[in-house]
């Protein structure tokens, strides 16, 4: 029997699970029960989605290989209050409390019942203020960015941008105003390299947005802080 369609409309969610099988049926069972959902296979996945659409829940598989849902929970709580629903096989009352400490607002035990997830994630998207919607546009004088499609346009003109050029313009984008440093750039877009990698790909940028790339406008420099994109 199918759970109710999810009271709050089309709510997005991002599942995040190492377990092919497991992400696959919870694509399936909640889009089947009115929600929209996307899926990443670890941290570095879930980044680059983050990076570049708007979530209404994460439901985050606590123990992954490499970067934890533990540590990814913890990194997002210092610049993101996207709601996060905790999936672990440990039932201990200290794994939970952990959870919630560094950042679940709620926290289910595998094996679950899936009717339970749709009424766990209907009860936070209850709670949840309605989140700011992003600019679908970022105008820079004749220069215009989708962020939703990715693409950079002038005077109507495309202009073309590698996925990792479309990543970091749309991780900047939607925090107008919002400096960013080097490493949440790198977490935000999944970008490897480090630092001097995001420092090339902003060059890269500049040449695309900037009447003048050497005293960029739009696209400016915070000294020993990091990156701040203030357009029109």
């Amino acid at each position: 029997m199918s759970a109710e369609p999810a009271t709050a409309g089309q709510a997005h969610i991002l599942v995040v699970d190492d377990d092919d099988r497991l992400r696959r049926l919870l694509r399936k069972y909640l889009a089947d029960n009115g929600f929209m959902v996307a899926a990443a296979a670890d941290a570095k996945d879930a980044r680059a989605k983050l990076a570049t659409l708007t979530f209404d829940v994460i439901v985050l598989d606590l123990m992954m290989p490499g970067e934890s849902g533990l540590a990814l929970a913890q990194d997002l709580r210092r610049s993101n209050d996207v709601p996060i629903l905790m999936l672990t096989a440990m039932a201990e009352p200290e794994d939970r409390i952990t959870g919630l400490e560094k950042g679940a607002d709620d926290y289910l035990v595998k094996p679950f019942e899936p009717r339970e997830l749709v009424l766990r994630l209907n009860n936070i998207l209850k709670r949840a203020p309605a989140p700011a919607e992003p600019a679908a546009e970022v105008r820079m004088g004749d220069v215009l960015f989708r962020a939703e499609r990715g693409e950079l346009s002038r005077a109507g003109r495309l202009i073309r941008l590698t996925d990792v050029e479309a990543s970091l313009l749309g991780a900047l984008a939607r925090r107008p105003g919002q400096v960013l440093s080097r490493e949440e750039l790198i977490r935000l877009t999944g970008a490897g390299g480090g630092g001097r990698a995001i420092d090339v790909q902003v060059t890269r940028l500049r040449r695309k947005i900037e009447d003048d790339p050497k005293l960029p406008r739009y696209l400016q420099t915070v000294r020993g802080k990091g990156y701040v994109l203030r357009p029109d």
